[in-house]
This record gives structure tokens, C-alpha cells and sequence, in this order.
């Protein structure tokens, strides 16, 4: 991983003097093959439902009008900054020349990033040639991703949408190759499929085929309120009219999933955490209080065997006793009005059913322990759903298992 001075030197001269004809060069063509159609979907498939139009949606402003104090709050979370318009702002990335660079197990291969006057591009450079380098570079169109884990960059190739070759990995602060890339291979035409941007964006209207193929002006980036609530422009349209319907009737168009059933309110969680399933209908035609497994066939592992702590969170939960025995939803602990990202504070969930006196521990660490519940119930584990590839490493995601159960080993010093 640690390079010498004499070598980020040399890779700063050579990015220094080839960067406008790595720009000059970067056209590629993008390639459609049959995987660009989601498995399990095909033209012959009948949807359960279609699709909204654009009009159905009334946007994240217009539900401010009414529900300012939610909509403040609900723009510092992880899903309302899940997918932005790529900026220096919103890309965590470094651009300092020796900072730029993606060196791969190809050692004449790396990739650079550019900030140019006119955005920022991903360059996939040969170094083998100095006195000839050329290279491929598309520009940072859309970033996923709230930063937390990491970052994932989109770029438009007219009206299609592919994933660029380069992510940024948080835990490290450096470029990565994104996951599902080869490490130390140039490929910049892997698509971003509409059952990705089902979980990143709010609403798009797709164009295709290729499935990749996009109304460029109809995507809505960020995780918006319409997602958990359903499109609201009929919605709207009431509360503004000269007779507004009564506060609980069914004529006020619009979605409350604390009104769910039990399996409903987790399906709708389960849209994007339960993991990528496979699609059995067109993106977005799952609706708030729909039954998920009509939409999208989610793989179940056996009882016994292992949850991956990305691969499905909701079934993780679901093996808990926590929710066998009890009523326990997502939003049992989570508030998704309001950014949660201290452990310590989700405690006082477990509190309200269970004592910290009853806990083994409880007599060495005292009154220390009322923070310590999900640290030590709930602990961060690496993912195998969610890696990449570094100059011949596999990096793994860390996050914190929705399995809640006695981890022996677990100290309840992890946050």
C-alpha cells in the first residue's frame, strides 16, 4: 500500500503531463449484452403493476409546505444524501495530485483522478509508454452514497447510465475499485440497472432498451420522502384545495407506514435491506404497504447458516428473538426523520423491555453497561456482500449485524 517518494513523483509527472490527452482520448463504447436485463425480468414478464409517471410525484419541497420540522431534520440523513449531482462538495475523494491516483495489480496500469475545469474524471492510464499515454476518462456524473461506508460514481453516456471503474473507501480514505470491477482491468461499461437505482433515487423513467437507458431529466436523486410515503402529488393537490380532506380519512392520498401491518412495514424496509433480490416486476412498481415477495424474489438463507450483515438485514432481524417474541419493527429503533449514527443512543430501546440489572455483566461494568447494549448485541461485523479489490486485496465492508443475540466474544467496547 505505501509507495516511495520517487514513485508518487513519478506518477504525479506522468498525470500532470498527460491529463489533457487522457481527456482528449476518453470516448468509449458502451456495450449491451444480455445481462444488461436483470435476471428474472424480461420483456415477456408480466408486471404486477406498472411503474408511476413523473406527475404522480410532487416532490421533497412540496411535503416541506406542510411538514417543515420532518423535512429540515430528514435532509441530514444517510438516505436523504444517499445519491447526489456530482461536485467537489459532494465527492469525499482527493484530487491532490499524489493523493489521485488507483494503482492496481497491473502494475502499468492505474487510474487517475482529475479535477478539471469543467468537473472531475476518472482517467484509466497505461504507464508502460510514457512518451504515448493515452487512457480512457469519463466524468463523475452522480455520486452514491452518504460517505459513511463509502462512495460509488455514475457517469451518462447519452441517456445511458453505466457505474465508473473507481469508488471511494471511507474507512481507509483512499480509491478503490468498485465493487464487482476486476482489479487491474479497464472496463468502464458496467450499467446501472434500474433495480439499483431503486434503492438510490427517489423516482426515474426509464427509456429502454438497454435497461440502463434512462429520461435523464426525470431522475430524482436522494432517498425523498415519496419513497416511504408513495408518490404524492394527488396528495398535495387535496391539502392545497378549497376542502382539505379530514386528518385520517382515506381520501388523503398518501401513505403512513406506521399504519402498516407488521409484514407490511418490514417489506417496505426490506425494498433495499433485505438485499438486491431478484426483480420479478419493473423498478418502482412496489408501493408503500405492497407485499414485497410479488415484486422482488428475496433469497432466504437456511435456518442455521449465516446471515451476511449486508445481505439481508431484515432477515437478520427476523432471526432474532427480539422480534419472535415480541412486536419489533425497523422503526422500533429507527427514527428516519432524524440522522442516527451513535450507536450508544439505540440502548435505551433495548431498555425499554429489558433491565440492565439482568444483564451477566451488569456487576463488572455498573451503570457504564445502560450504553453497551448494542455494542455488544448488536456488533460490527465485515461483509461479503459488499467488497472490493486492492493491488490483490479483498476488502471488506464493516457494518453492525441486525442479528440480535449473545456474542460471547463481544466486550461491549465497540461504538
Amino acid at each position: 500500500m505505501t509507495r516511495t517518494r520517487s514513485g508518487q513523483a513519478r506518477d504525479v509527472n506522468l498525470l500532470r503531463g498527460g491529463t489533457r490527452r487522457i481527456l482528449a482520448a476518453a470516448a468509449i463504447v458502451a456495450i449491451w449484452s444480455a445481462t444488461a436485463f436483470p435476471r428474472g425480468f424480461s420483456q415477456e414478464t408480466k408486471p404486477l403493476d406498472t411503474p408511476p409517471p413523473a406527475s404522480a410525484y410532487a416532490g421533497d419541497a412540496a411535503c416541506a409546505e406542510c411538514h417543515a420540522q420532518e423535512a429540515k431534520t430528514y435532509e441530514a440523513t444517510a438516505h436523504a444524501r444517499d445519491s447526489s449531482d456530482a461536485s467537489q462538495a459532494t465527492i469525499l475523494g482527493n484530487f491532490t495530485p499524489g493523493k489521485n491516483v488507483l494503482r492496481t495489480r497491473n502494475p502499468n496500469l492505474i487510474f487517475a483522478m482529475i479535477a478539471a475545469p469543467d468537473g472531475f474524471y476518472q482517467s484509466a492510464v497505461n504507464i508502460a509508454d510514457p512518451q504515448h499515454l493515452t487512457g480512457d476518462a469519463e466524468k463523475f456524473d452522480i455520486v452514491v452514497g452518504s460517505g459513511r461506508h463509502g462512495q460509488t460514481y455514475l457517469y451518462w453516456k447519452g441517456d445511458e447510465l453505466f457505474e465508473l471503474p473507481v469508488s471511494y473507501w471511507t474507512y481507509t480514505h483512499e480509491w478503490i475499485n468498485s465493487p464487482g470491477y476486476a482489479d487491474g482491468q479497464v472496463d468502464f461499461n458496467r450499467p446501472a440497472e434500474p433495480r439499483c437505482l431503486e434503492c438510490h433515487a427517489t423516482t426515474f423513467q426509464t427509456a429502454g432498451p438497454p435497461s440502463n437507458r434512462y429520461q435523464r431529466s426525470s431522475l430524482v436523486l436522494g432517498i425523498g420522502c415519496e419513497t416511504c410515503h408513495g408518490p404524492g402529488a394527488e396528495h398535495v393537490a387535496r391539502e392545497r384545495s378549497a376542502h382539505p380532506p379530514a386528518a385520517g380519512s382515506a381520501e388523503i392520498a398518501i401513505m403512513n407506514p406506521v399504519r402498516l401491518a407488521r409484514d407490511r412495514q418490514l417489506d417496505l424496509c426490506g425494498l433495499c435491506h433485505a438485499g438486491p433480490g431478484i426483480p420479478i416486476a419493473p423498478a418502482l412498481s412496489f408501493r408503500p404497504g405492497d407485499d414485497l415477495a410479488r415484486y422482488v424474489k428475496i433469497t432466504v438463507s437456511p435456518p442455521g447458516a449465516p446471515v451476511d450483515v449486508h445481505g439481508n438485514q431484515v432477515n437478520a432481524l427476523e432471526r432474532s428473538k427480539c422480534f419472535t417474541s415480541g412486536r419489533l419493527t425497523c422503526s422500533t429503533c429507527h427514527n428516519v426523520h432524524e440522522s442516527q449514527e451513535d450507536a450508544a443512543s439505540f440502548s435505551s430501546h433495548c431498555l425499554s423491555c429489558h433491565s440492565e440489572h439482568a444483564c451477566p455483566r451488569f456487576r463488572q461494568m455498573g451503570d457504564s453497561i445502560r450504553t453497551k447494549c448494542v455494542a455488544c448485541h448488536m456488533p460490527v461485523r465485515r461483509s461479503n456482500a459488499i467488497t472490493s479489490g486492492l493491488e490483490g486485496q479483498v476488502l471488506q465492508a464493516e457494518m453492525r449485524t441486525h442479528t440480535i443475540a449473545i456474542y460471547p466474544d463481544e466486550k461491549g467496547t465497540t461504538e
